[in-house]
C-alpha cells in the first residue's frame, strides 16, 4: 500500500488538496475564505495536470540539438492547460475580490448568510 501510495504521490496530494478546497468551500460562510477554497482546488487540478503530462527522462518540447524525435520530448499540451488555467484562475479571482469588496461595501459583512439576510429584508 505505502509503495502505491509513493508511486501516485501528486495524485493523492492533488486529491487530498481539492478535498481541502472543497471543504472550505463547502463550510465556509466568510466569502473571502470561499475564495481561497476555490483558489486551492484550482491549484490542485494544476498539480495533477502538470503531474500527468511529465514523463521522467524526457526534455521539455524545445527543439535546440535539431534532434526532431517526438519521442524524446514530453507532451506540451498539459502545460498549456495549466498556464491557460492559471490566467483564467488568477482573472476570476480578481472579479470575485472585487465583487466581494462591492458587498461588503453595501451590506458591512463578509458574512454569506448575513448578506443574503440583509438581501431579503430590502425586498
Amino acid at each position: 500500500m505505502y509503495e502505491l501510495i509513493m508511486t501516485h504521490l501528486n495524485d493523492v496530494v492533488a486529491a487530498v488538496l481539492f478535498a481541502i478546497g472543497l471543504a472550505n468551500l463547502l463550510f465556509q460562510k466568510n466569502m473571502i475564505k470561499k475564495i481561497i477554497g476555490l483558489n486551492i482546488m484550482d491549484t490542485s487540478v494544476y498539480l495533477l495536470l502538470a503531474s500527468q503530462g511529465y514523463i521522467r527522462g524526457l526534455a521539455a518540447p524545445i527543439m535546440t540539438d535539431g534532434n526532431t524525435d517526438a519521442g524524446n520530448y514530453i507532451n506540451p499540451i498539459p502545460s498549456g492547460l495549466v498556464l491557460t488555467g492559471i490566467v483564467v484562475s488568477v482573472s476570476v479571482t480578481a472579479l470575485m475580490l472585487s465583487l466581494t469588496i462591492r458587498i461588503y461595501k453595501k451590506y458591512h459583512t463578509l458574512n454569506l448568510d448575513e448578506a443574503l439576510m440583509r438581501v431579503r429584508q430590502e425586498e
